[in-house]
């Protein structure tokens, strides 16, 4: 059979607004992505994406793991699968999990389209539009996405440099109650090397938030993409280890593996595994059965640990580079944090400076970062704050990088 359909012909354009849902018409286009678009020019330097060093893509295990599973297992490793995910890599997870505190079991591991996927679940089973959520403010761009789709609203709490300022979380929940008539659906936070600001929840903090959470009768859903990328300082319990009957925990290989293989996973009580698997099934059925054989035969060769050991020694080179920079080319009036782990570090600059008209001015020095506002999701602060990514880039780029925005600033 011939179809003789020409490039060439005009083809009607369909006014197709009559059709659409009102929650992808709320969603608005963001200025600030069109000018990071021009951050894919080659002589750009970016701090502007979360981005993992792709020169520590373990390529060469990923190749040897590729050719095994395709010559052992490839009927079943190309085959549909369950949608909790393969049983032999959430066995191996929740093994890891154990050693650093996470209270899991292979029958309360997801497995998920990376993590950004969890959260998006998270707004599937939990959120009706006008459901509140409560937030650390800054908090992570990702999740605001996620469920601005469900209709959600936000009730944002204090952050500083020992993370969540938990004591403001019991007024926010009351808030919430005095204006809807019903609580807040859970508490968000990001206890790791915060995204975007870098910091770290306090041990403190941690069990007091555990202690709040139950006392109000609240979830809560603890985010830890970067647990493992600590550079310094003493490990801390995940605060799942003090109410693992209310909290969802997620985390992701994007920041150990590579995220391209988009693998992630929640931890959660078994009474809401069932919830998390409908609804993960009218999604995708389940996450790519070929990817997970693929991440399980790497882990299972012990390559994770040395692995991620590297990773540590790299990143905390190009943090420490990162702040010597800050340090020598930025004029008085800028501070930032330092992270004690993960991917980003949070600057400030003066009040008078406002980083996203500022943005157009360090693409002018060919030097881009995520302006502070974008991590507010009621669109109340960070007016002169930026998030500095300093996984990505080299050492020496990243001094030069650094260098340039000096440059931005002083004009």
């Amino acid at each position: 059979m011939n179809f003789n359909f020409s490039l060439d012909r005009e083809i009607p354009v369909l006014d197709w607004s009559p059709f659409l849902a009102s929650r992808i018409t709320q969603m608005k286009s963001s200025a600030i992505r069109e000018l990071l678009k021009l951050t894919q020019q080659p002589d750009v330097i970016s701090f502007a994406g979360g981005l993992p060093a792709p020169e520590f893509f373990p390529l060469r295990e990923i190749e040897e793991a590729c050719r095994y599973v395709v010559q052992n297992e490839g009927a079943l490793a190309l085959q549909y699968s369950t949608t909790e995910g393969y049983l032999p890599l959430r066995e191996w997870l929740a093994a890891n999990m154990h050693k650093y505190g996470v209270p899991a079991v292979p029958n309360n591991v997801l497995i998920t389209a990376g993590s950004q996927q969890g959260l998006d679940l998270i707004g599937k089973v939990f959120l009706d539009p006008g459901d509140y959520v409560i937030t650390e403010r800054p908090t992570y761009l990702g999740a605001i996405q996620a469920w601005n789709a469900y209709g959600a609203r936000y009730r944002t709490v204090s952050l500083d440099d020992d993370g969540m300022v938990v004591d403001e979380i019991e007024e926010a929940y009351n808030d919430v109650l005095r204006k809807t008539g019903k609580p807040p659906k859970f508490i968000y936070v990001l206890p790791n090397f915060h995204n975007p600001a870098g910091v770290t929840l306090s041990r403190e903090r941690r069990e007091k938030l555990a202690e709040i959470a139950t006392r109000l009768n609240l979830p809560i859903v603890e985010d830890d993409p970067y647990g493992q990328l600590r550079f310094e300082g003493e490990d801390i319990p995940p605060i799942c280890t003090y109410v693992p009957e209310r909290t969802i925990y997620m985390s992701t290989f994007s920041k150990t593996l590579t995220p391209g293989l988009r693998l992630g996973w929640i931890v959660c009580p078994e009474v809401l595994m069932q919830r998390f698997v409908m609804a993960k099934q009218g999604t995708d059925l389940h996450t790519g059965t070929f990817v997970q054989y693929i991440a399980n035969d790497i882990c299972q060769r012990g390559f994770l640990k040395p692995h991620v050991q590297r990773l540590r020694r790299a990143y905390r080179e190009r943090r420490d580079t990162m702040l010597e920079a800050l340090a020598e080319f930025w004029p008085e009036g800028c501070s930032w944090t330092r992270p004690q782990g993960g991917l980003f570090l949070w600057a400030r600059v003066p009040d008078s400076i406002n980083t996203t008209e500022f943005l157009r001015r360090a693409l002018e020095e060919k030097v881009a970062y995520v302006p502070g506002e974008n991590f507010y999701p009621n669109g109340d602060g960070g007016f002169n704050a930026m998030r500095l990514n300093f996984s990505y880039s080299p050492p020496d780029i990243i001094v030069e990088g650094i260098r340039r925005l000096g440059i931005a600033l002083k004009k």
